[in-house]
C-alpha cells in the first residue's frame, strides 16, 4: 500500500520543492543502481516535499518499461515513508496504463503522466488518456501539460470531475492564458506544479497562479541553493530572487541553451563539477563539451553565498 493517499499526496506536492533525481549510468549506459541509491540518499537529506522517479530530468525517456519499473522500485526503497516518490507513465495509453501499474506495484506514491507518444489528440482524446491511467491505479495522478498534450481548462476540469485520483496539474508550456483560465475553473481542486525547464526563471510570476512549488532540476547539485531560491519565491522576496537570478540562475541558462537536450545535460554536468557524477546521458541527448563543463564549474564556484 502506499504511505500517501492521492489527497495528502496532493497537498504534499504543494508544500514544498520537488525534484527530479538524475538516473545514473555507468560509461556503458547501463543502469548504476549503488551510486542512485547514493544520491537518493543525498537528496533525501534535505527537507524536499517530493521525490520523481525516471522522470524528465531521469531520462525515463530513455528508459525501457522494465528499466522504468526498476528504478521507481529502487527509489521508492531507498527514500523511505517521510518523502513521497511518483513514479513516470509515458508512452501511448496502453504503455502508460502499464507504467502505472507497475509503479504502484514498485510502491510508489503517485505517477507522473507524460505526454503520449509522437501524436496529436483532440481535448476528448487527452481526457480518455487521462482517464485510463487514472482508473489503471489507485495513486495520485500528476498530468504534465507539454509538448502534444496541451490540455485547456474545459477538458481538465471534465477529467478532475471523472477521476478523483487526478490530483496535480505540472505546467510544461507557459501560456499564462490557458494557466489563468484553469486556476480561475478549478482553484483548489489541483496542485499546480510550474515544469518548464529550469523552472526557477518563472517561479515569482507563476505562483500568482496558484504554482507554490516546481520542480527543480538543479536541487541534483546544489541542493542548498535551490531551497533557498525558492524560500525566497514563497515569501516573495523580489529582491533576493533576481539577485540571484542574475548571479547565477539566467547564467545558467545561457549554457544550457547551446544545444538541444542541455536541460537533462547540464544537470549531469553540474554533478561531476561538485564531485557527485552520475555517468554520461543516454542518446539522443549528449554531453557538455570540457570548455562547457569547465564554464559551469567557474559558475558555481562563483555561486552566491548564504
Amino acid at each position: 500500500m502506499p504511505s500517501w493517499t492521492p489527497s495528502e499526496l496532493a497537498s504534499q506536492i504543494g508544500s514544498g520543492l520537488l525534484s527530479f533525481p538524475v538516473t545514473h549510468f555507468t560509461d556503458d549506459l547501463a543502469f548504476d543502481e549503488p551510486a542512485y541509491r547514493e544520491h537518493l540518499e543525498w537528496l533525501s537529506g534535505y527537507p524536499v516535499a517530493a521525490l520523481f522517479a525516471a522522470g524528465g530530468t531521469g531520462e525515463g525517456f530513455s528508459l525501457t518499461a522494465a528499466e522504468v519499473a526498476h528504478v521507481v522500485r529502487v527509489a521508492a526503497s531507498g527514500v523511505g515513508d517521510t518523502i513521497p516518490v511518483i513514479g513516470s507513465a509515458m508512452g501511448g495509453t496502453r504503455q502508460a496504463v502499464e507504467l502505472a501499474g507497475q509503479a504502484e506495484e514498485a510502491g510508489a506514491d503517485g505517477v507522473l503522466l507524460m505526454p503520449p507518444y509522437l501524436v496529436d489528440a483532440t481535448q476528448s482524446g487527452l481526457v480518455e488518456h487521462i482517464g485510463a491511467v487514472c482508473s489503471a491505479t489507485s495513486l495520485g495522478v500528476v498530468v504534465y501539460n507539454r509538448a502534444n498534450a496541451i490540455i485547456g481548462a474545459d477538458a481538465l476540469s471534465e477529467a478532475c470531475a471523472r477521476y478523483p485520483n487526478l490530483v496535480a496539474f505540472k505546467d510544461g508550456v507557459g501560456d499564462i492564458e490557458q494557466l489563468a483560465r484553469i486556476y480561475a475553473r478549478l482553484g483548489d481542486r489541483l496542485t499546480y506544479v510550474g515544469g518548464l525547464p529550469t523552472a526557477e526563471v518563472f517561479a515569482l510570476p507563476l505562483l500568482q497562479l496558484g504554482m507554490t512549488t516546481y520542480s527543480s532540476a538543479m536541487f541534483n547539485f546544489v541542493p542548498g541553493f535551490a531551497l533557498r531560491f525558492y524560500a525566497a519565491v514563497r515569501r516573495e522576496d523580489r529582491a533576493q530572487v533576481y539577485e540571484l537570478l542574475e548571479k547565477f540562475v539566467i547564467p545558467y541558462t545561457r549554457i544550457r541553451d547551446r544545444r538541444r537536450g542541455y536541460a537533462v545535460s547540464i544537470v549531469k554536468a553540474g554533478m561531476r563539477v561538485v564531485g557527485r557524477p552520475a555517468g554520461p546521458v543516454r542518446p539522443p541527448l549528449t554531453d557538455l563539451c570540457d570548455e562547457e563543463r569547465d564554464e559551469l564549474e567557474g559558475l558555481i564556484a562563483r555561486m552566491p553565498s548564504e
